[in-house]
């Protein structure tokens, strides 16, 4: 996840936080359920859907918390308008690959992607920011890339699925992060710059006679609308967590809603779990425990010398 201003680096962690943040993983780990209830709906309308129904409840939360004259300073910015404009594309992306991979019955490679993100986001800083990673974390990088191999040689090619969920998550954390504003005035500001072709597409569909909404049954309407709330809450619930938490524990959170999505995929939507996913998954989670370990041990190291420095 992102780290802009509004995750500064908290001192310790609290209850409140771990719980905002554990609600919000956990929703996203059981969003999967909920996808594959509109899984017999076209993906790039649940995603224009998403949109639509999920900036008036980004608004809400704003005016809440009196952060709409954030959002509105933000709008008279135009660079900021534009690299929003980027991140949303990126976002959007995301969203849509993984609402087709839950409607095509490909929830285990939606979970790898996830579960590699952490990795790429360190390779990211290695290549474009110039940071030099551990030797633990070329180890980890290493195992990841040696599971994606796997994969591609079972599958014949490139895990599509994985890595697309993977590269655009990760640059759009990447850019989200030059981003100077709150993670929900971000949110609302993408959700503003995506509506015009999420009511496009909306109105292409409804004209057209293809569309689910107002023109099926009600259950398809009502589930159509939840789309923004199932969208929004989390990274609201998310952002208020964020604040609480020290970025380690944060780092160690994320993992929550990709193992609750690879145990649904698994053992509800009884996905085939093959040969190349029984050698890829160990992989990832080794990696995972590998970069974990070598995390805590440095924040450990970096609490120590502040604490020495403060007694000093």
């Amino acid at each position: 996840m992102s780290r802009n201003a509004d995750h500064a680096i908290v001192p310790e962690d609290t209850l409140a936080g771990f719980l905002y943040a554990l609600a919000a993983y956990a929703l996203w780990g059981f969003l999967p359920l909920y996808l594959k209830a509109v899984s017999h709906v076209p993906p790039l309308e649940v995603l224009a859907h998403r949109v639509i129904w999920a900036l008036p409840v980004a608004l809400a939360v704003l005016a809440a918390t009196g952060r709409t004259g954030d959002l509105a300073r933000t709008l008279r910015t135009p660079w900021m308008v534009g690299m929003a404009a980027v991140t949303a594309g990126l976002i959007s992306i995301n969203w849509g690959i993984y609402v087709w991979a839950i409607s095509a019955g490909r929830a285990l490679d939606a979970a790898l992607g996830y579960y590699i993100n952490p990795l790429f986001s360190i390779f990211l800083g290695a290549v474009l920011l110039g940071e030099r990673p551990s030797h633990a974390q070329w180890v980890a990088i290493a195992l990841a890339a040696i599971a994606v191999g796997v994969l591609a040689v079972d599958g014949g090619g490139v895990p599509v699925v994985s890595l697309g969920l993977t590269v655009t998550w990760g640059f759009y954390a990447f850019f989200k992060r030059r981003l100077p504003i709150g993670p929900n005035q971000g949110f609302a500001l993408e959700a503003m710059l995506l509506m015009i072709p999420a009511l496009g597409w909306f109105a292409h569909v409804q004209w057209t006679g293809q569309g689910h909404f107002a023109m099926g049954s009600l259950r398809d309407t009502l589930l159509l609308i939840g789309c923004g709330v199932v969208t929004a809450v989390p990274l609201m619930i998310y952002a208020n967590g964020a604040k609480r938490l020290r970025l380690s524990t944060i780092a160690i959170l994320q993992y929550v809603a990709p193992t609750m999505i690879f145990l649904i995929a698994v053992f509800v939507f009884e996905e085939p779990f093959g040969r190349a996913r029984m050698i890829a998954f160990p992989l990832i989670w080794a990696a995972l425990i590998i970069y974990t370990t070598a995390m805590l041990r440095a924040a450990r190291k970096s609490r120590a010398a502040r604490a020495m420095a403060r007694a000093g």
